[in-house]
């Protein structure tokens, strides 16, 4: 059952106070971050505070969203106004933003109880969470593990239970991938759903800010809160926003769910298939209609991601040069200080990116490198309106492996790399994409990822609640004991 639904009834009928369940996911975040360290910041007196405000809007008979008095984490790379936004970098050390971002914006309004901002990987570079500059968050079903990313903290801290829902960003793969780690729910909206006014930038045609939750339902009803136009973001889509939740119904028959064949092949580990192929005929029972179809472009989206990701990097990342904000290396000339201010701030994954993206715009690689990028991003799209022309929602595994060890891959950023192989394409064309856990491989758990059609998260949400309402595996808790 949706843990947000519950908490609203105990709410609505006086049986626990907003302040008590914010209390009580206070507790049991400061208990167990010495073993998970989710979080960068926690914003205790923040939470008791918006607690205290639903408390009495109770009392004075509101009606209230179905949001109020809920213990919530949000990725550190999204404005919040009078606390801390580092991304996870030493060049924000310092650097408290003057306003809030948009979402935020929003999960204040519906009374939602912030409890802190989580880990991420630098600038949400990377795919393990390792690439933050502050600390290394572990996995709560196994601490020796990753929690992916790089929204990890986001992912970490649902999972544990030290927040209920919590929100993540998504560039190639940053909320799914995490999530089907960590074996909660996660979701990619269709790019411009959701405003990204306030979201620290890394691929400005990639980043989309989305939900984490125990369940789907509770996943609706994070974009809900979340979702709709914005005039301080030109790329928000003027679009009415469902009422995603309200429409879930466990009954699916007739609907064509495509099996991408290009995504359940070489690379992908054989426990990780059959899991995906047993949630498969999972589907078929429930009357689902299951169709194969080809996405032969998708096997360029990881060469073609990693051009037009680090190449808007180059041009988003430049802004910070220690003369506005943050970190600030004094140097004999104003060049000195851009590069020692940089050498120092920027980790070695965010350099990297920037001097990847720097090599393909600059004059001579420009058209070899970015614009063939961009045409065969094109064609990655085509072959997702193919792919819709025979089914109504895809499927494919989340991630080709389950949680790896911490340190495994450091030494190898390709090998990392390929653990956004199967998220990627979804971002180059900007759709919605879901994961949701379907087994578990070595004690650690799988996703499932389902993608839908530009705009069709309700169909995405219904599909993905039909296999949970099956199955039992949004049920399992990860064995983490408290300190």
């Amino acid at each position: 059952m949706s843990v947000i639904r519950t908490l609203q009834t105990q709410l609505q009928q006086g049986d626990r106070t907003a302040v008590d369940i914010a209390r009580e996911y206070l507790e049991r975040t400061q208990q167990l971050e010495s073993k998970l360290k989710s979080f960068l910041t926690l914003t205790e007196e923040k939470a008791l505070e918006q607690a205290a405000a639903v408390d009495d809007r109770l009392q004075a008979g509101e009606e209230l969203s179905p949001l109020a008095g809920i213990p919530i984490a949000i990725k550190d790379n999204m404005c919040t106004k009078g606390i801390a936004t580092t991304c996870a970098s030493h060049i924000l050390a310092g650097f408290i933003p003057p306003y809030e971002s948009t979402v935020t914006q929003k999960l204040n309004a519906a009374g939602a109880v912030m409890v802190g901002k989580t880990n991420l990987d630098e600038f949400a570079m990377g795919s393990s969470t390792e690439n933050s500059a502050m600390q290394l968050t572990a996995n709560p079903w196994d601490l020796d593990c990753v929690p992916g990313g790089s929204s990890g903290g986001s992912a970490a801290a649902v999972s544990a239970d030290q927040a209920v829902i919590s929100l993540g960003s998504d560039t190639g793969g940053s909320i799914r991938q995490p999530a089907s780690f960590c074996g909660v729910v996660g979701m990619k909206p269709t790019y411009g759903l959701v405003s990204r006014y306030g979201l620290v930038a890394f691929a400005s045609s990639l980043d989309q800010i989305g939900p984490f939750a125990r369940t789907v339902e509770d996943a609706a009803l994070l974009l809900q809160a979340i979702a709709g136009r914005d005039p301080m973001d030109a790329t928000s889509l003027d679009v009415e926003i469902p009422d995603y939740a309200a429409a879930l119904k466990p009954e699916i028959a007739g609907l064509r769910i495509g099996v991408i064949k290009d995504l359940m092949g070489e690379g992908c580990e054989e426990d990780v298939k059959e899991l995906v192929q047993r949630a498969i005929a999972t589907y078929e029972e429930l009357g689902a209609e299951i169709v194969e179809v080809e996405c032969p472009t998708f096997k360029y989206g990881l060469s073609t991601y990693y051009i037009i990701a680090p190449s808007e990097a180059s041009a988003n990342l430049a802004r910070y040069d220690g003369v506005k904000y943050g970190l600030r290396e004094e140097a004999d000339s104003l060049i000195g200080m851009y590069a020692k201010t940089r050498e120092r701030g920027f980790g070695a994954e965010v350099k990297r990116r920037i001097a990847i993206g720097t090599y393909a715009l600059s004059a001579g690689y420009y058209d070899a490198y970015y614009l063939k990028a961009q045409k065969v991003r094109t064609l990655i799209k085509r072959d997702f309106e193919a792919a819709f022309a025979k089914a109504d929602v895809l499927l494919s595994p989340t991630s080709p492996s389950v949680a790896f060890k911490a340190g495994a891959k450091v030494g190898d950023p390709l090998s990392m790399y390929l653990s956004d192989l199967m998220t990627i394409p979804v971002n180059l064309a900007g759709l919605p994409g879901l994961s949701l856990p379907c087994g578990f491989s070595q004690g650690l758990p799988v996703g499932l990822q389902l993608i839908g059609k530009a705009l069709g998260e309700m169909q995405l949400f219904q599909a993905a609640y039909a296999y949970e309402q099956a199955t039992d595996w949004h049920k399992q808790r990860p064995p983490i004991a408290i300190a």
